[in-house]
């Protein structure tokens, strides 16, 4: 290849590098660095009018390597490549150097940011010089997608990539589809029924031409990479045959056994054979062995007796199915948090303290109770107090806000003044009603007549000091607006619990090679430029297992995933990135290490060589298995030694 010819382009980035390094200084100083043919300054080097002044000097001037001194590569790296390969130029004869993150947002000191600066612009300009043309490689697309969690997030998605023509598998663990959101009596500011909006979606779901339900269902495995994954389903055994039950429920009706619901958060029962609720989809019941006497003993066998079809099969074995994919959407949801641990607010130990969830299911028409909201004894509650941020915002639990809990604790003040006479107190931190139409909600339950007392309560006690505290919840707390301590006593107690990371996010995560925050939630590819993908290619995230969030913003962030699926399919391959590791088989030793550390499984064992192989689709690039080799057999692309060691050189001077 030719002598290396360097232009080098320093941005000023409005003010944010320009209002602490000295531009026009760095690029002097760019100019007598070895190999440097042009440096030049521009206000925005990522704008049109910037790269246009590089495409042209690499036509003019004959540049055969390019370095842009500006902000952070994850946002504009692609820019200036892009920009290089335009001009005819090897994108990876290019080189960044971030002199906004790791220098001018660093310090305030002018000398010391424009030092810093040089020496970045030194350091890249000296790796350019060893840099090598690489060409990246293609692969097609599978044009079919694997959804994992059958909640509002996963229905929607299947839902857009289905009716673009496309085959999906909506993976769903419980008995049928429809997750947390079927749980809900009514959803806020608009008070639409839960059931009434969400069912048709489940019912077109269940019924797409487009969408395999596998309901009942894990994923156990993943391999592959985007474009090419390869998935291990197990179904498991319902018992009954999903081909000859017509959903007519008389095995339910006849099967003598019981067992808390899951479904009504043991708030009521239902039989060993069952359909978690009425509208479930699909509309066919499963035999729970934990509570099934068949099981248990070998005796009873009633639903096989009643069943006219014959869809009772004791003899069923769970299933595994494997499908290939080219992108997966996991939308596994959240779970409730579990209040116990908060003993000062009685829940699990004094009666009528209820979570937020179980109270939904109280209020619902088909809960326990026929929506009539009553204490344990039957009566009607004459108050009930409603306290948020149980578990949220908070130093012990969870740091973060669950950003719904103030918005549904309205939404309960208002059923509760719809279906009883009670008196309702909202016990509360800080009112966050950021949505569409919900301030205008908390002012409408202002003008309801519920009483908002400002301060988190310190103890739900039930020991009374008046007379008209026997026999009641007494919760005790400060009011911050008043400056007193206050004792509220109440006959029901509702917590607005938090919203955390399911319990078996970690084991979701490794499978999918996704990333989880110190919360649980799993990461973004970046929080604002890209909040749906992963830095897995092919794999994205949506809904409530990214972070907390209301129906609204569940069901955007699910089409915009399935809008990124969307556009890889009608583009029909994907291009694979050309910085990745390689591994020199003839000084390989087969010690096995590399694949032991890799973090994306991309590297395999080939026993008849007994050496080690990577398989570069999967390869990120990380550079983990170089690091550790100890036979030096591992070499990375793009951060070759003689790279990084001029790159370090530069910098020190």
């Amino acid at each position: 290849m030719a002598k290396p010819k360097i232009g080098v382009y320093v941005c000023h980035c409005g003010s944010n590098i320009a209002g602490t390094v000295d531009v026009p200084q760095v690029v002097e100083f760019a100019k007598g660095l070895d190999a440097v043919a042009v440096a030049r300054e521009y206000k925005f080097m990522c704008s049109d009018p910037g790269q246009s002044m590089i495409k042209d000097d690499i036509k003019n001037l004959k540049l055969n390597r390019v370095v842009v001194a500006s902000c952070s590569p994850l946002l504009h790296e692609p820019t200036f490549r892009h920009a290089v390969q335009e001009a005819g130029l090897n994108p990876y004869l290019f080189e960044m150097a971030n002199i906004r993150e790791h220098c001018s947002w660093t310090t305030e000191d002018h000398g010391e940011a424009t030092a810093k600066a040089k020496a970045l612009v030194s350091a890249a300009v000296k790796r350019v010089y060893h840099h090598q043309p690489l060409e990246t490689r293609e692969v097609p697309v599978n044009a079919n997608t694997l959804i994992v969690g059958g909640g509002i997030a996963g229905i929607q998605a299947a839902l857009e990539i289905a009716d673009a023509g496309h085959k999906v598998y909506l993976v769903e663990k419980d008995p049928s589809i429809g997750g947390h959101m079927i749980q809900f009596d009514k959803t806020f500011p608009t008070l639409d029924c839960s059931a009434c909006i969400l069912t048709p979606k489940m019912t077109a779901a269940g019924s797409h031409p487009n969408i395999e339900l596998m309901t009942y269902s894990e994923v156990e495995e993943i391999s592959g990479f985007i474009g090419n994954f390869k998935a291990k389903i197990r179904k498991k055994a319902r018992f009954v045959d999903e081909s000859k039950c017509n959903g007519c429920g008389v095995c339910m009706e006849k099967c003598p056994w019981k067992a808390d619901s899951e479904f009504d958060l043991g708030l009521s029962q239902r039989k060993a054979i069952y359909t978690p609720f009425p509208q479930a989809v699909p509309n066919i019941p499963v035999i729970d062995k934990e509570s099934c006497v068949y099981f248990l003993k070998g005796k009873c066998r009633a639903c096989e007796k009643f069943c006219e079809r014959e869809a009772i099969d004791f003899e069923q074995q769970d299933k595994i199915v494997e499908v290939e994919v080219g992108n997966i959407i996991v939308t596994t949801g959240y779970d409730p948090f579990d209040p116990t641990p908060i003993v000062k607010y009685g829940y699990g130990r004094l009666p009528n303290v209820y979570t937020g969830l179980e109270f939904e299911r109280i209020c619902n028409s088909v809960g326990p109770t026929s929506g009539k909201i009553v204490l344990k004894d039957g009566s009607e509650p004459k108050s009930i107090a409603i306290i948020h941020c149980v578990g949220s915002r908070d130093e012990n639990y969870h740091k973060y806000c669950s950003r719904v809990c103030c918005m549904y604790a309205l939404k309960y003040s208002h059923l509760i003044k719809e279906k009883t006479k009670a008196d309702v107190y909202q016990m509360y931190i800080d009112m966050r009603c950021f949505g569409k139409g919900y301030e205008e909600f908390y002012k409408r339950l202002s003008d309801e007549g519920v009483t908002f007392i400002r301060g988190k309560p310190a103890e739900v006690i039930d020991r009374a000091m008046s007379e008209e505290e026997k026999g009641k919840l007494i919760v005790v707390g400060e009011d911050t607006l008043l400056g007193t301590i206050v004792r509220v006593p109440v006959d029901m107690v509702i917590l607005c619990i938090a919203l955390e990371a399911r319990a078996d996010a970690k084991n979701v995560a490794q499978l999918f090679g996704i990333s989880q925050g110190a919360d649980g939630f799993f990461i973004e590819r970046h929080p604002k430029l890209d909040p749906v993908a992963t830095m897995t290619e092919g794999v994205f995230i949506a809904g409530c297992c990214q972070g907390p969030k209301d129906i609204p913003d569940t069901v955007a962030q699910a089409s915009a995933a399935a809008t990124r699926v969307l556009a890889l399919i009608s583009k029909g391959k994907v291009e694979l990135e050309a910085a990745v590791a390689v591994i020199d088989e003839e000084k390989c030793s087969g010690c096995r290490i590399c694949n032991l550390l890799c973090p994306y499984n991309a590297i395999d064992f080939i026993e008849e060589d007994e050496v080690s192989r990577i398989n570069e689709a999967l390869c990120k690039g990380c550079g983990t298995c170089v690091a550790a080799c100890p036979s030096a057999a591992i070499t990375h692309k793009h951060f070759t030694t003689e790279e990084i060691m001029a790159e370090i050189e530069g910098v020190l001077v």
